[in-house]
């Protein structure tokens, strides 16, 4: 792939990329709701539109593949993910366990919620296509190629604004959900540079994610039960996310600091990044 490219040239890239996501995403969910409901036509939905989306203007623009994205796999994948579910999983964990320990939260049974392997199973299965979903759709082929010419910050800020503004449609959105998820959007662009590939934000992105279903506690306004228990709140909606979450929590904006800086110090060797060349100069 050439380095430098045109303005115009890289616009129509962007756009085209844009219209053929918008357009599955206008397509797929719709199409899978009748058989799995919401969150499972949101999740598998994005994800189909994403996979069509990249590999078509990879195949159109670059006569490349998937891989082409960031999404080979070998040694350095599987440590970027590594680092990235650790890093999920650490982040999430941090926001609700103090408040257990502390009191101000408790897990109560939930007969309402799904319990069981099966359940645990099938949640970790959607989730994760729902995290390479996202990864492809926001720091896929027109986030990188933008990065490529804007470099990497001018970037990284405005994709992480729309990635904050996609999530308006979830169910009890607010502007704390808004800023928690714009600051998240921004850490995964990082989480790309860091790694030049997907794989770390994809690690981070599900780590995140799984983590909550296992205490009972919704996740960007959706609930997920795989243990038959849920988390109950004692204190006010904005420490606890209310309906939302505690990605709409005062909690969740310090844990994704922390983990901005985990990202800066864990030892994460940047790989080749296929559209973004100009990573390999800086």
């Amino acid at each position: 792939m050439a380095a430098g490219r045109t303005k115009a040239g890289v616009l129509l890239r962007i756009l085209i990329f844009a219209f053929l996501e918008i357009a599955g995403l206008a397509f797929f969910p719709p199409l899978l709701l009748p058989i799995g409901g919401y969150f499972i036509a949101a999740a598998l939905g994005t994800f189909a539109a994403a996979a069509v989306a990249n590999a078509v203007v990879l195949r159109i623009y670059e006569r490349g593949s998937l891989s082409d994205i960031g999404l080979g796999w070998g040694p350095p994948s599987v440590r970027h993910l590594a680092y990235g579910v650790a890093g999920g999983i650490g982040g999430a964990l941090l926001v609700v366990l103090p408040p257990l320990l502390a009191g101000v939260s408790e897990l109560n049974p939930d007969p309402n919620a799904a319990s069981g392997p099966g359940a645990m199973f099938f949640v970790s299965l959607v989730l994760l296509f729902a995290a390479v979903g996202e990864e492809m759709l926001f720091r896929g082929y027109g986030f990188q190629v933008l990065m490529n010419y804007l470099g990497p910050f001018a970037t990284i800020l405005p994709v992480g604004v729309i990635f904050g503004l996609a999530h308006w449609a979830n169910l009890n959105f607010s502007l704390l959900g808004f800023i928690n998820t714009t600051a998240w959007g921004i850490l995964l662009g990082y989480a790309f540079l860091r790694s030049g590939n997907l794989w770390l934000a994809i690690g981070l992105h599900f780590g995140w994610n799984w983590t909550f279903p296992f205490f009972g506690v919704k996740l960007s306004g959706f609930t997920m039960g795989v243990t038959g228990y849920a988390m109950h709140w004692n204190i006010g909606e904005l420490w606890s996310g209310g309906e939302y979450g505690p990605e709409a929590s005062l909690l969740t904006l310090p844990i994704v600091a922390l983990l901005f800086l985990y990202l800066h110090k864990a030892p994460i060797e940047r790989q080749p990044a296929y559209l973004v060349p100009r990573l390999q100069e800086d």
